[in-house]
């Protein structure tokens, strides 16, 4: 009976770290056109607006697919570059993305700031973030919420690698799974994230390539994906 009774409550602790397990994707934001059309044609971004976005949805369908389709999705989005780029377009963006969340059945989370991103990550349960990924433009040093937007080729809103420690590691389940698509990742900032959580940061040596978004494909790499 006692034997019985441990296997029980052992079921019971896995049902329950399963049911709590939550998927946190971080969605940045796009260039406004009006400053890329200002730069060389090899160097211009985000000429479609969604690249992130979509992005984002095609990963949920991949953790929807691998974890069932009452998988929790909690989706963290810069807003600000949604508003000012939809206003630049003459679309309602903010709201399409509202729509999209509901769609997927994720809990949508907009901020406006690296510090608004930290809040977010450590308000969820702890041990609850099973898998991370990030959207966005980024160099080697940091997650960029917002690139060319607000100012020409510059960004106003990031996470830097230095402000790692403020994370919560409590928030992140044993093992969970981290990747970063934006650009050179790797070179630097996955391993201040594995000092900062524990846990290891999958990014990319070189730049990644969402031109291929378009096409239902998640971004690839120019050189590599490495932790």
């Amino acid at each position: 009976m006692t034997r019985l009774l441990r296997l029980l409550a052992f079921a019971a602790f896995l049902l329950g770290s399963w049911s709590q397990a939550e998927h946190v994707i971080v969605t940045g934001g796009p260039a406004l056109r009006r400053w890329e059309n200002l730069r060389v044609k090899d160097d211009r971004h985000d000429h479609w607006w969604a690249n992130f976005v979509r992005a984002s949805t095609l990963r949920m369908d991949e953790i929807h697919q691998a974890y069932g389709a009452d998988a929790k999705l909690v989706w963290i989005v810069y807003q600000p570059g949604y508003q000012t780029r939809g206003h630049e377009d003459s679309r309602p963006y903010t709201t399409w993305i509202s729509e999209v969340a509901a769609k997927n059945r994720a809990t949508l989370i907009w901020v406006s700031s690296g510090g608004d991103l930290i809040q977010a990550i450590n308000s969820r349960p702890p041990q609850s973030i099973t898998t991370f990924d990030f959207f966005g433009h980024s160099n080697r040093y940091a997650f960029m919420l917002d690139y060319s937007n607000d100012i020409m080729a510059i960004s106003i809103a990031w996470l830097h690698e230095r402000d790692l420690p403020r994370i919560k590691a409590s928030v992140f389940a044993r093992n969970a799974y981290c990747k970063s698509w934006g650009c050179h990742t790797a070179e630097s900032m996955s391993a201040a994230w594995k000092r900062a959580t524990g846990l290891p940061l999958e990014g990319a040596i070189g730049a990644t390539n969402y031109e291929v978004v378009g096409q239902g494909k998640l971004p690839s790499v120019s050189g590599k994906w490495a932790r």
